[in-house]
């Protein structure tokens, strides 16, 4: 072998070397980034129930809170078996009271694990997780899952939504739904105002008193539904949400009042209202300063309509009036003058 294919073999052999060590600096990290490592160790002791056992807690920590994507790992540092599964043991006491053995959920069950051996899970939901030891019922732990709440608006995709408002064209491209929500990012138990305006797809004026359904859906259920008639080219509506996950914000039944000419023309060629749609998403998140709201969802009921027809009575009653008495006094005049012309002398 010459020299040139010696140098050539080391030069290839380091070359691969740190390229793999670069490789996995690289995507070491990434992953890193996204995702914790935690370790919960099962002491020694935690097979005994009794008081005077040397464990201080069953599993340690006993409560550990992560984030969703995050690996736990139990070590069984015990002198026998354990499993880690989850669901509700029984308790100290109540074992040695009742000898319940607990009741397990099915999300989780590591089976049995030996001393100096180990089990770890990935946890891909966000909640509250107890778990127990089915051959020692009594050794409980929890572990809450926080969900990441991105710091970004998205759709229900997770594609980011760069500016607001966001902007969708029934499918006949002739109408046009402009969706604006506050807060921009949604959580739990918190006001969340979706305000919308309409637009005229050829002129970009605004269209006025153009009826529609709003209805949101979250994990396939209807959690909102009203109906309405814009005003000045756009409303609004207040939700609260009560649970987490992704929403649809869909407006339905889409007629435009005519006075742009977009459905009179419509109407002229298939001889009947056009009913249009569009879809918006995003995901609601749990709060984590909220479990529960006591506000009150206050919505423009009614909206303007009311208000015009409030400000008409309020204007045309007093007028009305107004000229009943102007007509009775003419008429108490005439009749007055009358008597007197007819009145001898």
């Amino acid at each position: 072998m010459s020299v040139l294919e010696k140098n050539y073999r080391a030069f290839s052999k380091y070359a691969l070397f740190f390229t793999s060590m670069a490789f996995l600096l690289i995507f070491g990290n990434v992953k890193d980034s996204q995702a914790e490592e935690f370790t919960i160790s099962i002491p020694f002791g935690a097979f005994n129930p009794e008081l005077n056992t040397p464990a201080e807690v069953w599993y340690d920590p006993p409560i550990l809170s992560i984030q969703l994507g995050d690996t736990v790992t139990w070590i069984n540092d015990d002198r026998e078996g354990h499993t880690v599964t989850s669901g509700e043991g029984s308790g100290r006491f109540e074992w040695m009271n009742t000898k319940e053995l607990g009741e397990a959920d099915g999300i989780f069950d590591s089976q049995r694990f030996m001393p100096n051996e180990s089990w770890a899970y990935t946890f891909d939901k966000a909640g509250v997780f107890n778990y127990f030891c089915i051959i020692h019922p009594w050794m409980s732990g929890v572990v809450t899952v926080n969900q990441t709440i991105p710091d970004y608006p998205h759709d229900a995709y997770g594609n980011r939504i760069e500016s607001f408002p966001v902007i969708q064209f029934t499918p006949d491209k002739l109408i046009e739904f402009d969706l604006t929500w506050e807060p921009n990012i949604i959580k739990t138990f918190e006001k969340t105002t979706f305000v919308f305006q309409t637009y005229d797809g050829i002129t970009n004026s605004n269209l006025d008193k153009m009826m529609y359904d709003m209805i949101i859906t979250q994990n396939g259920k209807e959690v909102f539904q009203d109906s309405g008639i814009t005003q000045v080219g756009g409303d609004y509506r207040n939700v609260i949400f009560e649970n987490s996950g992704p929403i649809e914000i869909r407006f339905q039944n889409i007629v435009s009042s005519g006075s742009s000419g977009i459905d009179s023309i419509a109407r002229e060629s298939v001889n009947q209202p056009l009913f249009r749609t569009v879809v918006f998403s995003t995901i609601v998140y749990d709060n984590p300063e909220k479990i529960t709201t006591t506000e009150t969802m206050i919505q423009p009921a009614q909206r303007l309509d009311i208000y015009y027809e409030l400000l008409v009575a309020i204007i045309l009653v007093p007028a009305l009036m107004l000229l009943g008495l102007i007509i009775y006094m003419k008429f108490r005049k005439s009749e007055n003058y009358s008597q007197e012309k007819s009145t001898p002398l």
